[in-house]
């Protein structure tokens, strides 16, 4: 359950270590995200010399998150953390991916990320 003034990990190789929520897209009224949602956030922590600065406004796309998902098959997936992968669209704009991804994302049309990602539960 993501929503406004979350503080979300980055999993990729752009720069940024992490992010804090100010949107979530998808209606006007939208109070939460999940996974494969897509979040418009500000940069909180970056690391120097990167492509992605301090302040920068980015969308993202939420891999993980600490509340119970529901699969369609009636099971439940958790992680430990929630973290964000930041996008271009439908395609990350880093190289690189960390840690395991949940598989609903295959659904939502970001098959470069499941590609790259190094475990996909």
């Amino acid at each position: 359950m993501i929503q406004p003034r979350t503080i979300l990990k980055v999993v990729d190789n752009t720069g940024a270590k992490t992010i804090r929520v100010f949107k979530i897209l998808g209606g006007t009224r939208r109070r939460y995200a999940q996974i494969g949602d897509i979040v418009v956030a500000s940069v909180q922590e970056a690391e120097p010399r990167k492509e992605i600065k301090k302040k920068d406004i980015v969308r993202a796309v939420i891999v993980r998150q600490r509340k119970a998902y529901r699969r369609l098959d009636g099971s439940y997936i958790r992680f430990d953390d929630n973290a964000a992968v930041i996008v271009d669209g439908l395609e990350p704009k880093g190289g690189r991916i960390f840690g395991p991804i949940a598989r609903e994302l295959r659904d939502r049309g970001y098959i470069k990320l499941i590609s790259l990602a190094p475990e996909v539960v």
